[in-house]
C-alpha cells in the first residue's frame, strides 16, 4: 500500500483506484522459483535448444502466418527494414504464432517479482526494481486503454501478447499498425508484426546487414580471452577479428561494422561459433541469449526456404 500511494501521487492517478487493483494481486510462490537460476546447471547444448523451436509443427504453423500476413510483414519491411523472416522468427519463437501467449494474471506476476522477488537471486536488487517499474508500467497501461487490470493475462514474468512485450515495451515500441486509432498486441496481429519491427529498429537495426557469419578459428593465432572478453557485444573490426585468430570469408571479409565471437556450446561436443554482427546484437535486446537470438534467425530461415520449395 506504501508503493501504491507514492505511485499514485507520482502519476497523479486515482489513490483508490491503484490501492483496489495492487491489492488484489496475488503472491504466487512458483513464480519465484521460475525467476531462480537452476541449482544444478546444466551444460549448454545449442543444438538440443535448436530442436525445441525449428521443428515441423512450428515451421508449418510459420508458413501459415506468414501467408496469411504476407502483406502486412512485407509492409513493416519496408517500413522499418526489418526482414519479414526475422519478424516470423520472433513470433514463431516467443508463442507459436499467438497459440501460448501465458496464463498467468499479469497484475499477480509483476506484484510477487516486484514485492516478492528472491533475496537470495545474485542480482535480486536489480531485478526487484526492474519489476516495480514493470507493475508501474503495466497499471498506466491498464489505465490508458480502459482495461480491466485484473483482467489481462500474460506469462510468468509479465510479458503480453502475440509477441510477449514487457509493460515497459508495450509504452515505448507498439504501435498502431493497422491506423484503427488503437494498439493491441493480443488479437491484432497487423499491430504485432509492426511492433516487433519497430522494437528492433529503435534498437538500431541496420537494414541489408547479415545477423552472423561463418568462422573458423586459426589455432597458431588464436587468443579466445580477448575475443571473447566482450561476451556478445559487437566491439572487433574484421582486421582485428582475423588478428585474434578468427578467420573470415567471402562476405564478411568486406564487413565495415563491428563484430563479436558468438559461442554456442553444444554439450559435450565441441563449440559452434559464428561471427556476430550489430543485426544479431539487435537480436539480443529481445532477449539476451545468443542461442535465443540464432533460434529466431534459423526458424526465419526455414520458415522463408519451406515457402519458396
Amino acid at each position: 500500500m506504501d508503493w501504491s500511494e507514492a505511485f499514485a501521487r507520482r502519476h497523479q492517478l486515482d489513490r483508490e483506484w491503484v490501492r483496489s487493483a495492487v491489492g488484489q494481486a496475488r503472491k504466487i510462490p512458483a513464480i519465484t522459483q521460475y525467476v531462480m537460476p537452476p541449482a544444478t546447471p546444466s551444460a549448454k547444448n545449442w543444438l538440443a535448444y535448436r530442436n525445441r523451436f525449428i521443428e515441423p509443427i512450428r515451421i508449418q504453423a510459420g508458413i501459415r502466418f506468414w501467408q496469411t500476413h504476407e502483406a502486412t510483414l512485407a509492409r513493416a519491411e519496408q517500413t522499418y527494414g526489418v526482414p519479414a523472416e526475422i519478424i516470423v522468427g520472433i513470433i514463431g519463437v516467443e508463442t507459436l504464432y499467438g497459440k501460448y501467449t501465458g496464463n498467468f494474471r499479469v497484475i499477480d506476476a509483476l506484484a510477487t517479482l516486484a514485492f516478492d522477488f528472491p533475496a537470495q537471486h545474485p542480482r535480486a536488487a536489480e531485478r526487484q526494481t526492474y519489476f516495480s517499474g514493470e507493475l508501474e508500467q503495466f497499471l498506466l497501461l491498464t489505465k490508458n486503454h480502459r482495461w480491466d487490470p485484473l483482467g489481462i493475462k500474460g506469462s510468468y514474468a509479465g510479458a503480453m501478447g502475440w509477441p510477449q512485450f514487457m509493460p515497459g515495451s508495450w509504452a515505448k515500441f507498439a504501435v498502431d499498425f493497422d491506423g484503427d486509432g488503437r494498439i493491441d498486441l493480443f488479437s491484432n496481429t497487423t499491430d504485432a508484426i509492426g511492433s516487433v519491427a519497430n522494437y528492433f529498429k529503435a534498437f538500431n537495426w541496420q537494414t541489408g546487414m547479415p545477423t552472423h557469419y561463418p568462422v573458423q578459428l586459426d589455432a597458431n593465432q588464436l587468443n579466445m580471452d580477448a575475443l571473447m572478453a566482450p561476451d556478445i557485444l559487437p566491439t572487433f573490426s574484421a582486421s582485428s577479428f582475423m588478428a585474434k585468430g578468427a578467420i573470415l570469408e567471402g562476405a564478411a571479409l568486406a564487413h565495415t561494422g563491428p563484430l563479436a565471437l558468438i559461442e554456442l556450446q553444444n554439450g559435450g561436443a565441441p563449440p559452434s561459433y559464428v561471427a556476430g554482427t550489430e543485426n544479431f546484437y539487435a537480436i539480443t535486446r529481445y532477449n539476451w541469449s545468443s542461442y535465443y537470438a540464432m533460434a529466431v534467425i534459423e526458424l526465419g530461415q526455414e520458415i522463408k526456404a519451406a515457402r519458396q520449395r
